[in-house]
């Protein structure tokens, strides 16, 4: 039972896109449907080349936002604000999700390599308002993106996380490298299970793993 590596845990960190709600809600690919018309419109290419480079940066710089500021400088709040204009028609509330996260003791912080006001309306329309100490964003990391150390660092710094006492929820593997080595608990959730030494545990169902833990 996972409830035993978990008694010392004092801040509980959540991912928000693909962790929080399932992957078959697909807001993402709203996103990057967003993402792509917006390199496609700052950089003057056309769909496919905006395409490759939309997942050409996020493969080489953590997210694009990352690779359009450090390549071409563009201005990230004009981007984050198109790009988190999405529909949540999708999303459902899930109640006992919030009881179960409600019931874990001590901090419960939500971090995503979107803005904090996009994760609000998210957190909201899955039911779980209120459940959560703080919510951070891309913009509380100086525009660093998960997974580099400096994103984790201004973030976990601000909320005056203690890393030997906290855990993080996040799908997307690479972002529990540098958890990992800060000294939390790593829980991927994903439907498929990713093996790395990083990652300690894999879950496809957040609610279900968490009413192992309270």
């Amino acid at each position: 039972m996972p409830k035993q590596h978990f008694t010392h845990v004092e801040t509980w960190v959540f991912d928000l896109d693909n962790t929080l709600y399932p992957p078959r809600a697909r807001l993402f690919d709203q996103i990057e449907v967003r993402m792509t018309q917006f390199v496609m419109d700052a950089l003057k290419v056309n769909r496919g080349e905006a395409d490759r480079l939309r997942k050409k940066y996020w493969a080489e710089h953590g997210t694009t936002l990352a690779g359009l500021m450090r390549v071409h400088g563009v201005d990230p709040g004009p981007y984050l604000t198109h790009v988190h204009d999405i529909s949540l028609d999708h999303l459902e509330a899930d109640v006992d999700l919030n009881s179960h996260i409600r019931s874990l003791p001590g901090r419960k912080i939500v971090y995503t390599n979107g803005t904090a006001p996009y994760a609000q309306r998210v957190v909201e329309k899955r039911g779980l308002g209120g459940a959560f100490d703080a919510i951070y964003g891309v913009e509380h990391a100086g525009f660093h993106p998960k997974p580099d150390r400096a994103a984790f660092d201004a973030v976990f710094a601000l909320d005056g996380v203690r890393t030997d006492r906290a855990a993080m929820f996040e799908d997307d593997p690479r972002n529990l490298a540098e958890p990992h080595a800060m000294g939390m608990r790593t829980v991927h959730v994903a439907e498929a299970p990713h093996k790395a030494d990083h990652i300690h545990h894999h879950t496809d169902d957040l609610t279900g793993f968490l009413a192992r833990l309270i």
